[in-house]
């Protein structure tokens, strides 16, 4: 799984000029899945994620957490995060995981950030989104659960 994390002042997600999903304060997560991913994947970049301290804490320092802001989360799918340009002009999106079997996971992973009592709200699978982001800082940082970067 792979995901690019931005620290917002607020983000939005319409679907057919209707928003679909909007947050305040908090992380606009943009989520890959790949055809190697389990629930394994799941687990640790949603702890990494709720728990990564990227909020600035009375002296200013990034030493603060999602929980511990109470801020949201807008988890939007996205599998040209799983992109290969390596090669010629067009990307190659083999490895991401095809549409049913990816939106299970991408339910199980919403699921599990809802369970740890974080408010989201999520965009609309596979549909033809439209991501608005207000980045705080800018502050955006590349996680993958299978630690390649």
């Amino acid at each position: 799984m792979r995901a690019v994390v931005q620290r917002v002042t607020s983000s939005r997600v319409m679907v057919e000029e209707k928003i679909v999903g909007r947050i305040g304060k908090g992380l606009m997560v943009l989520l890959g899945i790949t055809r190697e991913d389990n629930e394994g994947d799941i687990s640790y970049l949603k702890d990494k994620i709720i728990n990564l301290r990227i909020f600035e804490d009375s002296d200013g320092k990034m030493n603060l957490s999602l929980k511990d802001v109470g801020g949201e989360l807008l988890i939007v799918s996205q599998f040209t995060l799983y992109g290969d340009c390596r090669k010629g002009r067009r990307p190659n999106f083999m490895e991401a995981l095809s549409g049913a079997e990816a939106e299970v996971l991408y339910n199980k992973f919403v699921e599990e950030c809802r369970n740890d009592g974080i408010r989201l709200e999520t965009g609309v699978f596979g549909a033809n989104m439209q991501v608005h982001i207000e980045n705080d800082g800018p502050v955006t940082l590349l996680i993958d659960s299978k630690k390649n970067f």
